[in-house]
């Protein structure tokens, strides 16, 4: 256990993560919160949360009920997600390296003292202060640099541009309510239809497609929402349906960076 890696989120991104250092043949722990709010719900192990487990691609995340059964999944060479928004297992855990992969674009409480190594994704952290590194999350010449000292490009709220559309392919809640769906993931939308429909005090108030295309990503059903809240993401490829299934270019990336960041200050501490 003395390489254990532990993963801050287990979303969408944080899963090309933990998929990367557990290929690479880190022993790997998610913490979690206790409704991880994914909307790429097929490609995030944070879902084992609900499910009680969640395969993404060829590889099984488990939910621990608790530390004691965390650490059997790990010693039986699983990977495995825990519910602990606080971080309160890694001082008894004892790390090799601490990942937070939680992208709130704000520092959550990971700091340095966690473990050997640190590494954060995405801005809201200052490198050689808050963690050793920081990986840079927006798309672009710089996706999956590993920055050792100041910070990542600022969230300008603006998605990446696929297929010529950047901020109509993210969906945003329209009202305050519970999230009903009336779409899945890998349906194709129509720009206009009603994906799903938020449940209010007033009554319902629908949402809907913002272009055609392929729904990759859809908050859980039954999800509480608030006014902006990011709960769907549309693909206007129609023709990359495996997309829905599949760890993503960026995650992979930024992957990439995290492992070397991992590595060269292993080999540096020479742990």
């Amino acid at each position: 256990m003395k390489d254990l890696i532990i993963v801050r989120g287990g979303g969408d991104l944080a899963t090309g993560t933990v998929y990367k250092l557990k290929k690479s043949g880190f022993p790997v722990l998610i913490l979690e919160v206790e409704s991880p709010s994914a909307i790429r719900r097929n490609v995030a192990f944070c879902e084992a949360v609900y499910q009680g487990s969640q395969t993404v691609e060829d590889m099984t995340c488990y939910k621990a009920g608790s530390l004691q059964e965390a650490r059997q999944y790990l010693s039986e060479g699983k990977l495995a997600v825990l519910v602990d928004p606080t971080g309160g297992s890694i001082a008894e855990l004892k790390p090799l390296a601490v990942v937070d992969a939680i992208l709130a674009k704000k520092n959550l409480g990971t700091d340095r003292d966690m473990a050997p190594i640190t590494v954060a994704l995405g801005p809201g952290f200052t490198a050689g202060q808050d963690t050793d590194a920081v990986i840079e999350t927006k798309r672009g010449h710089d996706l999956g640099r590993v920055l050792w000292t100041g910070n990542a490009a600022p969230n300008t709220g603006v998605p990446g541009n696929i297929g010529g559309h950047d901020k109509d392919r993210v969906i945003h809640c329209p009202a305050k309510g519970i999230v009903r769906n009336v779409k899945n993931i890998t349906d194709t939308v129509s720009k206009g239809e009603t994906i799903a429909v938020v449940e209010t005090e007033d009554g319902t108030v629908p949402v809907k497609a913002t272009l055609d295309g392929i729904l990759r990503g859809l908050i859980r059903d039954g999800y509480p929402v608030k006014v902006g809240f990011k709960m769907a993401d549309i693909d206007p490829r129609a023709d990359e349906y495996n997309n829905c299934f599949t760890i993503s270019d960026k995650a992979r990336c930024i992957a990439g960076g995290v492992l070397e960041a991992i590595l060269q200050r292993k080999r540096e501490l020479d742990l």
